[in-house]
């Protein structure tokens, strides 16, 4: 995609991304006097923002909601005047010249050096009704739709840590939640496995989502029971799907970026990827997938963009 007659405008480093890795590396470079833009196509905090409780990041003994810590770090990123652009999403990279290029839909930045924070983004189970019924009872995204369920039943499938906190946080919002498993093995936290347990109007189902039905809307959905393979339809209002989730890449591969099979950025352990100057950090480099090590990299990545930075003025003096 071309964008013309867009102003060109400079910065020591941009960074793409705005979870808990992009905004730890904003929070560096602005902090360490690097002029710092972050930039996301969506709401500041990626998946982190939508955890209705993190209990294991330290500091926080008596744990803190997704919102509550990406907004703490936004205002530190803000403190250090770290510039956070939302939503602007991020359409084309040029990131092979002396000058990395980052186009947006409303503009045209240039930097010395780019972080990739991208994240990631929820995967799809391609069941019959799924593709079809997006946006009219099928979601990706509890914190954003759950609201419009009040009162109505839900589903929620998967069975890692992640399907877990959107059952929980739903089960806040609606009459009652379904968590159907999708595959037979839970391999969710066990404290989520015990929080889910205890919540009345939340039904655990290890069973294997068939299909999504209706016209207009979600209507039912059917499934199947591990234990002895029987089918079942379940009336439904709505079905939350979180199954795992892959990089959000394509751009990155587009710009020369090195990514492995399976689409993640391929890093040392300084968080360079294979161009001088760009970095990447957090989920779109499958590390740890977590908050924690998410910030670390984040950290880590500025820490080498800084280094880098001073080096290429220096060389102009």
């Amino acid at each position: 995609m071309q964008v013309t007659e867009l102003t060109d405008q400079l910065t020591d480093i941009i960074i793409v991304g705005g979870g808990p890795a992009g905004l730890a590396a904003a929070i560096y470079t602005a902090r360490m006097g690097l002029k710092t833009l972050l930039v996301d196509g969506q709401i500041i905090g990626g998946r982190a923002a939508t955890a209705p409780h993190v209990w294991n990041f330290p500091g926080f003994p008596e744990g803190i909601t997704g919102i509550e810590l990406i907004d703490l770090m936004m205002k530190q990123a803000q403190k250090f005047q770290a510039e956070l652009k939302f939503p602007d999403e991020v359409i084309e990279l040029s990131l092979k010249d002396k000058m990395n290029k980052v186009i947006t839909r409303s503009g045209q930045y240039s930097s010395r050096s780019v972080i990739l924070a991208t994240g990631t983004q929820r995967k799809k189970l391609l069941v019959p009704g799924e593709e079809t019924l997006v946006g009219r009872g099928v979601s990706y995204c509890p914190v954003c739709d759950g609201p419009l369920y009040r009162g109505l039943n839900v589903a929620v499938i998967g069975s890692g840590s992640e399907a877990f906190e959107d059952a929980i946080h739903l089960a806040n919002l609606v009459s009652k939640v379904f968590l159907i498993t999708q595959s037979e093995e839970i391999i969710a936290e066990q404290a989520l496995i015990n929080e889910v347990k205890a919540i009345s109007n939340l039904e655990l189902i290890k069973g294997q989502l068939l299909t999504i039905q209706g016209d207009d809307l979600v209507s039912a959905l059917t499934y199947s029971l591990h234990s002895d393979g029987s089918e079942h339809e379940l009336p439904i209002d709505g079905v939350f799907i979180a199954v795992g989730s892959v990089p959000m890449t394509s751009l990155m591969k587009k710009a020369g970026i090195t990514v492995d099979d399976k689409g993640c950025v391929m890093v040392n352990r300084r968080q360079e990827t294979n161009l001088p100057g760009v970095y990447a950090a957090g989920d779109c480099t499958c590390g740890g997938m977590q908050i924690i090590t998410a910030t670390g990299e984040g950290a880590m990545a500025a820490m080498q963009a800084h280094r880098f930075v001073k080096s290429q003025k220096s060389k102009k003096k």
